[in-house]
């Protein structure tokens, strides 16, 4: 929506907000850096808002929270937009001024009324207006999210809701107010920046723009394909066709980490030729026919990696790799050469310098001032500028300077998996302090915080299904079933189930979740799947 993607605000504005909409996103356990700064805001007056469908360790922290129902996002948006609107609180100056499209959705948000919108997100309708007012009046405000608003099959909408509210308060482009997508690890900022994503090039430029190629094609002596790549649904999509037969996995585990995972798991298996590169021998790793056992990048390479404020921070290596292992950009390289394309043995630097050298955006980030500042956040167009503390300022300048933003007609479109009287139990995903994605860099690892996995319900569920705490049960899917045992946990309300993926061994969750994507991201639905829970039968045969 405003030409990159990258939070809009840097970690010292949220110390100095007046208020903070924390909106799926448990940060308190999966972004715990950032979280501590959040506090530190509170801790300085500012007023935290919690929406969440569970009362979260962050949302025990909030002035308020709002229990959503799972996958109702765009609802609670679009009927506090419309409050908004009708308290007189939209910043008419800003919206004439900054951005498109506002008539289109004043239209598309007017029927969220505060009825419809406790009917649908199962928030009061006190709670959203009170909610409503109070962004809409205070002065310095941010949104914060993270996957609870992303992992969805609209997980685009979702977000362009949370933008809309921003335009239309005039919250976004000043200190103290914007947009922040928190980045779950430590580099994916950087991996969007550097062009891991289908349709950019290293700093957001489109590839399938001539003007934008050219520089990359000179450099490299290459042709660059015009046409944007597939993402990682697609890809699946692809193997499924069996157009596909050759993957390449750099530090990323699919087998356990993909929605539906026994699909996942029997697409990798069918390849004609699977290679992984990475740190463990993954559960992927263990399908492949080739192996590259890779460097450590925290520990044991040379680098950059950016944060969720945009701000990019020199790796050093402490240690050499074990043997056998080899540096990333080493493996690259030597694979370069066995295909015909001899890079010589490039420093990190050297590859850095590079793409200082083509992307507009890293310019002026050479290792000396990255070294010299201890970091700096992008954009830094060349060396004597500082960085960018916060985003789009460009707005509020008169004439606006660039494109202005577009407000986004985004409905209210309920989770694919519907809760029946065969599946009634919605279950949502997540990620808990003590471990990290599928476990394979923490699992081996003991942590006075962690407990087995288990399939988290609320009493009166156990009651009403006559489970005890601690009791073995079949939780099932319309994909498939797991034994998991059952924790009650009275942070959740009945009907809602939570499971993490930190745990495949124990309880292999991705069996139950849902592939069902988002078209414009491939995003799946981890977080609104349907289940059952049986008990297991004490007969014997």
């Amino acid at each position: 929506m405003f030409g990159a993607g990258g939070g809009t605000s840097s970690y010292r504005e949220a110390e100095e907000t007046d208020l903070v909409l924390l909106w799926g996103s448990n940060a308190r356990e999966t972004h715990p850096i950032f979280f501590h700064h959040l506090l530190r805001g509170v801790r300085n007056g500012a007023r935290l808002v919690a929406v969440d469908p569970r009362r979260t360790t962050s949302a025990e922290w909030a002035d308020l929270w709002l229990g959503i129902d799972v996958g109702s996002d765009i609802a609670l948006a679009n009927a506090m937009a419309r409050e908004i609107i009708h308290a007189g609180l939209a910043d008419r100056e800003f919206i004439a001024r900054a951005t498109t499209g506002y008539d289109d959705y004043a239209k598309c948000v007017e029927p969220y009324t505060l009825e419809r919108a406790e009917a649908e997100t199962g928030v009061s309708a006190a709670a959203i207006r009170e909610v409503a007012l109070e962004y809409g009046r205070t002065d310095r405000a941010m949104i914060c999210w993270t996957l609870g608003i992303t992992e969805h099959h609209n997980a685009v909408d979702n977000v362009l809701a949370l933008i809309n509210l921003a335009l239309l308060t005039g919250k976004v482009g000043r200190y103290g107010c914007g947009l922040n997508p928190l980045r779950g690890q430590n580099n994916v900022q950087g991996g969007g920046d550097m062009g891991a994503i289908p349709n950019r090039l290293p700093g957001f430029q489109d590839v399938e723009d001539p003007e934008k190629r050219a520089p990359f094609e000179k450099a490299w002596k290459a042709v660059v394909p015009p046409k944007r790549g597939y993402h990682l649904s697609q890809m699946f999509e692809s193997m499924e066709r069996g157009e596909m037969k050759a993957v390449y996995i750099v530090g990323e585990n699919p087998a356990r980490s993909e929605a539906d995972q026994t699909r996942a798991v029997r697409l990798l298996s069918s390849l004609d030729h699977l290679v992984v590169q990475d740190i463990f021998l993954t559960q992927t790793a263990e399908l492949a026919h080739v192996v590259l056992p890779a460097a450590a990048g925290w520990a044991e390479s040379d680098g950059t990696v950016t944060s969720s404020e945009r701000r990019v921070q020199r790796v050093r290596r402490a240690l050499d790799p074990p043997a056998g292992a080899r540096d990333d950009i080493e493996i690259i390289s030597e694979l370069a050469r066995r295909l015909g394309c001899d890079w010589g043995q490039p420093t990190a630097e050297q590859v850095w310098d590079e793409c200082r050298s083509l992307s507009p955006m890293h310019t002026g980030m050479a290792y000396a001032r990255l070294d010299e500042l201890g970091g700096i956040q992008w954009p830094c167009p060349d060396e004597s500028h500082p960085g960018t503390q916060f985003l789009h300022a460009r707005l509020w300048k008169d004439p606006v300077e660039g494109p202005r933003a577009p407000f986004s007609v985004v409905e209210h479109d309920p989770p694919v998996d519907k809760l029946t009287e065969e599946f009634p139990i919605r279950l949502t995903t997540g990620r808990r302090l003590d471990s990290f994605n599928t476990g394979v860099q923490t699992g081996a690892y003991s942590s006075p915080l962690r407990q087995r996995e288990a399939l988290l319900l609320s009493p009166a569920d156990g009651a009403r299904l006559g489970i005890a705490d601690g009791e073995r049960v079949r939780a099932s899917s319309r994909r498939g079933s797991v034994e998991v045992p059952v924790r009650f946990d009275a942070t959740l309300r009945p009907g809602l189930a939570f499971l993490t993926l930190h745990f495949p061994d124990q309880v292999a969750t991705n069996v139950l979740t849902i592939d069902a994507t988002d078209p414009k991201s491939g995003t799946a639905e981890f977080k609104a799947s349907a289940i059952r829970v049986d008990k297991l039968s004490t007969s014997v045969s």
